[in-house]
């Protein structure tokens, strides 16, 4: 099978094609011919080289979602899905081997069907991006009615965010720059007030009292604690898990720990069916410029989702 790799870590240029093994599905786990596999800031962190498991080998093949169609369910694997569905996926890769491939297996929790009406490049944006916002506002633990603030509303995790909270009947206030102000508006914001690091100063002209809670999407860690009430919580993408003030919690939190969380990628899949959440495409890439699609990505000001094509 055809797979999009690196073996050696550096920029975008060390992208290139190869010919894999197809991976057997085994136990438990789900092959899916993947026709879309959404690159990722975190694919760039990965190819430009963090630390591994000591038990991955190159080629590594990053990516983290992908959407295709079923193609072979392992021996005793408990899912409802067939050969032949149209699936979505969060693609944890095992050691080395990530969604920019032909083939991919996981495991059953981590795929779900895709969204009724959706094209498969427009369903590999939800899996990973969508479970970060969802994890976000579940560590927040707010209730309807309450208040949240995003930073970087226009972004992946931040523009589902936006959505999941309306969704979830919370009162959004967002960050945009003057360009991204229409955008975030459309997503679902109640209050949109410009980026920097004057944003938690403008929160409370808007929310005296602060907000209840805040996704800091745009990483401005301590500035945050101005936008948030005594006792808030401030949910970090980034690591940022610093002292607060007047009784404000950091919680930096990591994705992997929904990876299998089927039940709610499910709903991801029936919100987006229902119109609840807008799945945006900025541009897609046959698999073999994927080096083009990492240098559009660094270059920065993407709204919508990279995709490469298989």
């Amino acid at each position: 099978m055809k797979a999009v790799g690196f073996t050696e870590f550096g920029g975008p240029e060390v992208l290139q094609t190869f010919e894999l093994p197809v991976p057997d599905a085994g136990p438990g786990g789900v092959r899916i011919r993947v026709s879309a596999a959404t690159v990722n800031a975190v694919d760039a962190l990965q190819r430009s080289g963090p630390a591994r498991s000591p038990d991955a080998r190159p080629p590594f093949v990053p990516g983290m979602e992908a959407a295709g169609v079923v193609d072979q369910i392992g021996a005793g694997t408990d899912t409802d899905l067939r050969v032949g569905d149209r699936v979505m996926a969060f693609v944890l890769a095992d050691g080395s081997r990530g969604a920019y491939a032909e083939q991919v297996v996981v495991p059953a929790e981590s795929v779900v069907r895709a969204p009724h009406g959706v094209s498969d490049a427009e369903a590999a944006t939800l899996p990973m991006n969508g479970l970060t916002a969802r994890l976000a506002l579940d560590t927040l633990g707010l209730k309807a009615g309450q208040t949240v603030a995003v930073t970087g509303a226009a972004g992946a995790v931040g523009g589902y965010a936006v959505q999941l909270a309306k969704a979830d009947g919370l009162r959004v206030v967002a960050d945009a720059s003057e360009q991204d102000e229409t955008l975030v508006k459309e997503l679902g914001a109640d209050i949109v007030l410009r980026r920097g690091a004057e944003y938690p100063g403008r929160v409370r002209t808007e929310v005296p009292e602060g907000v209840d809670g805040l996704l800091d999407g745009a990483s401005l860690g301590a500035l945050t604690a101005r936008a948030v009430r005594d006792g808030g919580r401030v949910v970090t993408l980034r690591g940022y898990d610093g002292p607060g003030e007047r009784g404000i919690v950091y919680q930096p939190i990591v994705v992997f720990r929904y990876a299998r969380e089927h039940a709610k990628l499910d709903r991801l899949r029936q919100q987006a069916e229902d119109g609840r959440i807008i799945l945006r495409v900025a541009r897609t890439f046959p698999a073999e410029q994927a080096a083009e699609a990492h240098r559009l990505l660094a270059a920065g000001g993407v709204r919508g989702r990279l995709v490469l094509t298989f």
